[in-house]
């Protein structure tokens, strides 16, 4: 691992990978199977968001905040999906790979398994296919689909099965209006048909594979692990297919060096078929239906128990405290195992030390709390018959930790035993020509690698930009919505302010119609209306008297006297509707003696102002 250019130091590549363990051990997610460079970008991205210049000191904020958890899953999974993504490779599932799926299984249940399913548009998209070529009640009857994702966020979403326009746009218009129910701006799928869609946490690279699935999709997962950890992946989806069963993935994903499990049905579509009749053994548990599912889903129970007993690999289990809890049919019959032993000490049986020493590997499993491996173990029959086993010793816990005891598979590999001898004798006898063209082939394979690893690369820079994308086009739309709010609060308010200019210029007008002299004052006595026959009459101007004290103009009429009439008015001390109304002698503008009638009179019709009318009235002129 080495920093990018330009990226500040953050620590040692040690640091980095004691950062991995911490957030499995704490949260049990395991992303030390994640290609560094895509799994550096995102980790560093979330430190440079809360300002953490180094791994330790991340860790150190993991460790006394628990919320920063979820971000940092959040920063790392990226759940772009949409409904019938790469439309083209949907199309050739739904025409001809769904129709002869179906052709060889008229009858029966059908599963499907959405592994990553982020968000649960994949999931839908599978259930409307199926829905299509089925019709709703018989899709009801046969079609249970299973959709696990390691993020829970994205799985609430899911389960909801409500999405919104934007998220339903790639929906043909006819297939939206089918599937989904209108509630507001956002749609949801039929509650019918998503009682068939079973939603459950499960990562793909620690928890166990669900079985018997006729059509599986991982789309746009694997591309972000290592090729290493791909092909354990690639391990368990052979063992969750049935022996016809269909692999459907992303577009940046091959598995061209698992020719092995996987032949192409459609490289192109990258649709892929199971390759083998019998399932990978070896590697994978025997187990069923992940425990993310209800216990009851599919008689879980009586299966489980039944698929032990009849199974070909043959497996002993042990308690906590180390007696036979049971055995199935395959062990009993190889190591002579009858119901006697059930409840007796595992170290008192012989199976405990031949054909090989298991009491220590028994010890060491749950001291180590990991499965132990025992390789290529000869055994001896009665008859001189010689058989050879890869025993398999796995600790067995609680989903919190605790200790149920133990389970002893012995997995007979003399078949492949005996096919190894001979290839090698073969070997010995073409090592020159085999020399060679493995030479050939590993450059070829190497070239081929990084080929794969850039394409896988591009298209994990593509998914952020898309996310990147899409978090700009929100942003976008609620800039526009703001906009919009502004556009039509600034309309209102030129509205409003026309209105109020007009009522101003009709109130002017009046003013001045008026052939007596008119002042408003305010609460403070303050002059707010001087209207022209004023102006006229005491020879003051309307922009001299506005915002003055009435009492400090200079005109003509004794003002003094007038005061306490306005105080009166302003003090609420005159009675509604009535008026103070006195006759004073005052010196126009040409200096003139005349008499004035002066009527003070409340503001009235006004909400929330208040103020008093002074109404100046030269008698002479009458």
């Amino acid at each position: 691992m080495s920093e990018h250019d330009g990226d500040p130091p953050r620590g040692t590549p040690e640091q980095f990978e004691a950062l991995l363990q911490h957030l499995k051990g704490a949260r049990g997610f395991d992303f030390t199977g994640y290609k560094r460079a895509s799994l550096l970008r995102r980790v560093h991205r979330r430190m440079d968001d809360v300002g953490v210049p180094g791994y330790e000191e991340y860790r150190d904020l993991l460790e006394v905040d628990a919320d920063e958890f979820g971000a940092l899953f959040n920063t790392i999974l990226i759940n772009v999906t949409s409904f019938f993504r790469d439309a083209e490779a949907w199309d050739r599932l739904r025409s001809d790979l769904l129709p002869q799926l179906l052709s060889q299984r008229p009858t029966g249940p059908l599963r499907a398994w959405s592994a990553g399913c982020a968000s649960g548009q994949e999931a839908y998209t599978v259930a409307i296919c199926l829905a299509e070529l089925l019709g709703p009640e018989e899709f009801r009857e046969r079609v249970k689909i299973y959709a696990t994702d390691a993020d829970e966020e994205a799985l609430t979403h899911a389960r909801t099965a409500t999405y919104s326009e934007r998220e339903v746009k790639s929906l043909p218009p006819d297939l939206l209006a089918r599937y989904f129910e209108p509630n507001g701006s956002r749609f949801t799928f039929r509650q019918d048909l998503r009682r068939s869609v079973i939603f459950g946490r499960a990562d793909l690279v620690q928890d166990a594979p669900i079985s018997h699935v006729d059509l599986l999709t991982c789309r746009n997962t694997l591309m972000y692990l290592t090729a290493e950890t791909q092909a354990r992946i690639a391990e368990r989806l052979h063992y969750s297919l049935r022996p016809d069963g269909l692999l459907f993935l992303g577009k940046a994903e091959m598995l061209l060096s698992q020719a092995a499990l996987f032949t192409p049905v459609d490289l192109k579509n990258r649709f892929f078929r199971r390759v083998g009749g019998s399932r990978t053994q070896g590697r994978v548990s025997p187990v069923l239906t992940p425990s993310v599912f209800p216990p009851g889903t599919d008689d879980a129970v009586t299966l489980r128990a039944e698929a032990l007993a009849a199974s070909p690999v043959a497996q002993i289990v042990l308690g906590a405290d180390g007696e036979v809890v049971l055995s199935n049919h395959r062990a009993e019959a190889l190591f002579g195992l009858t119901a006697a032993d059930t409840g007796r000490p595992f170290q008192d049986l012989e199976v405990s030390y031949r054909p090989v020493e298991l009491r220590s590997a028994v010890e060491q499993a749950h001291t180590q709390r990991r499965t132990v491996w025992i390789r290529d173990v000869e055994f001896h029959r009665t008859r001189g018959e010689r058989q050879w086993f890869d025993v398999q010793v796995v600790p067995l816990r609680t989903p919190q930790g605790q200790t149920l005891g133990t389970t002893v598979v012995f997995i007979d590999v003399s078949r492949s035993r005996q096919l190894q001898d001979e290839l090698e004798d073969a070997h010995r006898q073409l090592e020159t020509a085999y020399e060679e063209l493995q030479s050939t082939n590993e450059e070829l394979e190497t070239t081929n690698e990084e080929l794969q690893s850039t394409v896988e690369e591009l298209e994990t820079t593509n998914e952020e930009l898309h996310s990147t994308n899409e978090e700009l086009e929100t942003m976008n739309e609620e800039l526009q919505s703001m906009n919009d709010e502004l556009q039509t609060s600034n309309h209102e308010l030129r509205l409003r302010t026309d209105e109020v200019s007009a009522l101003n210029g009709y109130m002017e007008g009046v003013f001045a119609s008026l052939r007596v002299g008119v002042a408003v004052v305010d609460p403070d006595m303050r002059v707010t209306v001087w209207n022209a026959w004023a102006a006229d009459l005491w020879g003051v101007r309307a922009d001299e008297a506005a915002g003055q004290h009435l009492l400090n103009l200079d005109i003509g009429l004794p003002l003094h006297e007038v005061g306490p009439a306005v105080r009166a008015v302003l003090a609420g001390e005159q009675l509604p509707g009535t008026d103070a109304t006195f006759e004073l002698a005052a010196v126009n503008r040409r200096g003139r003696s005349i008499r004035v009638q002066v009527t003070v009179s409340s503001l009235a019709g006004t909400p929330g102002r208040s103020g008093a009318l002074v109404v100046m009235d030269q008698l002479d002129e009458r």
